[in-house]
């Protein structure tokens, strides 16, 4: 259906190639032109300023439901106004104890305009449905869940 290219830089920015020294600093670089600093996480001696996998991973999760959200909401003519999350991915062991983003909270708050709002147990079921059409969530193994207020 179609295919999603990324590009991914590094050149090694030090005399030596030690764990403890080399750089860990890249860029992705998207088909639309944006490049992103990217790093390690810094607890594997990454760099603050930069995005690291872990985060772009939790991103992509929250993005992925956001959108599909709007979507599905759009259809069923729900006006959103706002839409905010604030998610958080979990790295820590599988059940086969290597180390992995094992579960990702997302934590929708959604704002509402026009004369259509839906309930709480709509809003619910917009989320439910959200989660089991994205893309991303149906691509991973790891436990997303999405707490609404």
């Amino acid at each position: 259906m179609s295919e999603h290219k990324v590009a991914i830089t590094w050149k090694r920015e030090t005399p030596d190639f030690a764990y403890e020294s080399y750089n860990r600093d890249h860029d992705w670089t998207f088909d639309a032109g944006v490049t992103v600093r990217a790093s390690a996480a810094p607890a594997y001696l990454g760099s603050e300023s930069c995005v690291d996998p872990e985060e772009a991973f939790v991103a992509s999760l929250s993005s992925c439901h956001m959108l599909t959200f709007l979507a599905i909401a759009a259809k069923k003519r729900f006006v959103v106004d706002g839409y905010q999350d604030h998610a958080v991915g979990v790295l820590d062991k599988d059940a086969s104890g290597r180390l992995a983003i094992v579960r990702v909270t997302l934590r929708p708050e959604v704002a509402f305009g026009g004369e259509k709002t839906p309930t709480s147990a709509e809003l619910q079921r917009l989320h439910e449905q959200a989660h089991h059409a994205c893309f991303i969530a149906n691509s991973v193994k790891t436990e997303v869940l999405v707490e609404s207020p």
